[in-house]
């Protein structure tokens, strides 16, 4: 079984994707886009992303949550205590993603096939988290939408894939 682990960001362009524990950007467009690619597929992600979900576990997708508190539960997830963990409670899926945070991002861009960011054309000067560097030796743009306005920050994005070369 070919398996594609993926991450999935909404990216600054200075490469800002949190403030105090929230994302910066709440486009429409975005939270739409994110549950079409991931819905029935395993998401893994670090308790603090965890914990800043609005409503608790994402429905229709199996949550891996990645902390090291042994004591930490939460309705409808699972609980691990590493990247590695998550991704081998998470093998028999053929797509995985990867929501965040920061640090998670980090581990797993070594580990990533594809990369699906929503790259917002504006910058963050109070952001406190921010997504790693895409060494563009390693990855290689496969799709870029036209840019896009949200209506209701006025900010522009564009949808863009990068795939892992070779």
């Amino acid at each position: 079984m070919s398996r594609h682990i993926n991450i999935i960001a909404i990216v600054a362009r200075d490469g800002a994707i949190g403030v105090r524990g929230d994302q910066p950007f709440h486009i429409s467009d975005d939270f739409r886009r994110f549950k079409s690619l991931t819905l029935n597929h395993p998401i893994i992600m670090g308790r603090k992303t965890f914990e800043a979900l609005p409503k608790g576990a994402l429905p229709g997708r199996r949550n891996i949550v990645i902390t090291r508190d042994t004591s930490w539960t939460a309705p409808d997830t699972e609980r691990v205590s590493s990247l590695e963990d998550a991704i081998a409670t998470a093998s028999d899926s053929d797509e995985i993603f990867i929501i965040g945070g920061g640090s998670v991002y980090t581990q797993a861009l070594s580990v990533a096939s594809r990369l699906y960011l929503t790259e917002v054309d504006a910058d963050v000067p109070d952001a406190d988290t921010y997504f790693p560097a895409i060494d563009p030796g390693l990855w290689e743009k496969t799709e870029s939408l036209p840019t896009a306005t949200d209506t209701r920050s006025g900010v522009n994005y564009r949808f863009t894939t990068y795939s892992r070369k070779g």
